[in-house]
């Protein structure tokens, strides 16, 4: 046994030899990758391709022998959507093929369309007006032109030791800018949804916006509403950077642009349920406490969901695989879940926790704002499970090789992680930032106070290449990483599941009220005497 600093967390060597020999010798972490991302593909929530993989889970995990294999529900989610094909040509002054992908949630062109293509750039809601009544069967082309930019920096990185002190070393809230700049972001939002609007109801053939990145790399995600009963809208497709580009800059001289579209999607509205599928490695005495791990299942449509999120959901997989095949009986119960209707907002784990441990109160107003701009409206509720969850430890940021773990502010649980991270500084697992991460399905845990972990991993080429792109395929899987991975998880687990005590907690966190301004009283008005 190895002891902690204090001398109080004792760590499992020989469980860590056995985890690290099945894991590094043993490893099936990439055949599950092929399996899913390969067999599989793409995993819209909603779609046919997201239910496949939710059944996929649940027959390797009965396979492996893991208890309780099942899909449980949530929702109503709204309605499905899936593609089956898109072509975008330019016939006129030129014949040439772009590379194109449609945005989720928007219709197919029921065939072939020929249209001329105009542009349309705004930046608030309002810049819209003045098309108005003038691109009626149009190929619009939305948005800013950015032309790509040649940049002498790798698209691949990891960590140097420089930058994980900088992870490691705490920010205090309040004293640096936000992540995302709220204001901003709405400005975006209902600008999106203005042109949504906007574009119906001038009944153009369809819109083309411009995908980030080069290279014939593009960014796609949703351009239309997955809520029933919304209107579905126009075909919208993304191009690349330099497609874009070449359709811009011809407009820009006043050389007319014809465009043939043809896009093969299609809504599904006879299932409205998702699902999160869920198995179990049962405890002994201590079974009625829970140690989780997971990871989000779906994914866009532009790849095959491989760095986000595939690799997570194969490393929680191949993590609970070593821990059945060297026959462990850990105290606790070790539950896996791999959620859906992440990208939607972690809907899949909202609803989870909302279902098992707890939830605020939201008005109707306030749910229909995207998941973080979200202000309750009254206090935590909780539920019986909300005592006996111990921790969840979740994966959600690309191949990358673990390198520590943000503990969100989680003091207590600091010399803990360190004593667990001894046995495993050999495999570059060497930071705990008391630091916070936010986008992934740990928020949906540590928001009605559970203790909710994400790993720090090494970017590689997440933010460069993958990041909901059409890049985001097997090939650009790191097999040492994720097999690395899959031990640390699996080690993490364990502790967490063999220990005395339960993880130790921060405060439940606290609802108030805003205060509303009270109104000023009008001073009565001096009269001017004679």
């Amino acid at each position: 046994m190895l002891s902690s600093a204090s001398g109080q967390e004792r760590v499992d060597l020989d469980m860590v030899t056995r985890i690290r020999q099945e894991g590094f010798h043993r490893s099936q972490v990439m055949d599950l990758a092929s399996e899913l991302m390969d067999g599989i593909g793409p995993r819209v929530t909603g779609s046919p391709n997201m239910k496949a993989a939710n059944e996929w889970a649940r027959g390797k995990f009965e396979s492996w022998g893991l208890a309780n294999a099942r899909l449980e529900s949530w929702g109503p989610f709204g309605r499905g959507w899936t593609w089956d094909g898109c072509s975008v040509r330019m016939l006129s002054p030129d014949t040439a093929q772009f590379i194109a992908i449609p945005q989720a949630w928007t219709p197919g062109t029921n065939g072939p369309i020929r249209a001329k293509a105009v542009r349309v750039n705004a930046t608030v809601a309002s810049d819209l007006e003045k098309f108005r009544g003038t691109l009626a069967g149009t190929a619009v082309l939305f948005g800013e032109w950015k032309a790509p930019k040649v940049e002498d920096k790798p698209l691949s990185r990891r960590y140097d030791e420089k930058e994980l002190e900088a992870v490691a070393s705490f920010t205090i809230p309040g004293t640096t800018p936000p992540r995302i700049n709220r204001e901003e972001y709405a400005r975006r939002r209902e600008l999106s949804k203005a042109a949504r609007k906007f574009f119906t109801e001038e009944r153009v053939a369809a819109v083309l916006s411009e995908g980030s990145h080069d290279g014939g790399t593009l960014s796609v995600q949703d351009g239309g509403s997955y809520k029933a009963g919304e209107p579905e809208g126009v075909p919208w497709v993304v191009l690349t950077a330099e497609h874009f580009g070449r359709v811009s800059r011809l407009l820009e001289r006043e050389v007319p642009v014809e465009l043939e579209i043809d896009v093969r999607a299609r809504f599904l509205n006879d299932q409205p349920t998702a699902w999160n599928t869920v198995a179990e490695i049962p405890g002994t005495d201590k079974k009625g406490e829970v140690v989780m791990l997971g990871a989000h299942l779906d994914s866009w449509q532009g790849g095959t969901g491989a760095t986000d999120n595939g690799a997570g959901s194969v490393v929680a997989m191949e993590a609970v695989r070593i821990l059945q095949a060297i026959g462990v009986r850990p105290r606790r119960t070790i539950r896996i879940a791999l959620w859906s209707g992440e990208e939607q907002g972690l809907l899949g784990s909202r609803a989870y926790v909302a279902e098992h441990f707890g939830s605020f109160p939201y008005t109707p107003e306030e749910l229909e704002k995207p998941s973080f701009l979200r202000k309750p409206s009254g206090p935590l509720s909780v539920k019986p499970e909300h005592a006996k969850l111990s921790g969840y430890f979740n994966l959600d940021n690309g191949t990358g090789t673990v390198r520590g773990i943000y503990v969100e502010e989680n003091a207590a649980v600091v010399p803990l992680f360190e004593a667990w991270m001894a046995p495993l500084k050999d495999l570059g697992v060497t930071t705990v930032t008391m630091n916070d991460t936010s986008g992934t399905d740990h928020v949906s845990f540590d928001t009605v106070g559970l203790p909710g972990f994400q790993f720090i991993q090494d970017e590689i080429e997440y933010n460069t290449r993958t990041h909901h792109t059409n890049m985001d395929v097997y090939e650009r899987l790191q097999k040492a990483d994720l097999m690395q991975a899959s031990v640390v998880m699996a080690v993490f687990v364990w502790q967490a599941a063999n220990r005395d005590g339960l993880l130790p907690r921060k405060p439940l966190p606290r609802w108030e009220p805003e205060k509303k301004e009270k109104p000023r009283e009008e001073t009565p008005a001096k009269s001017s005497g004679g």
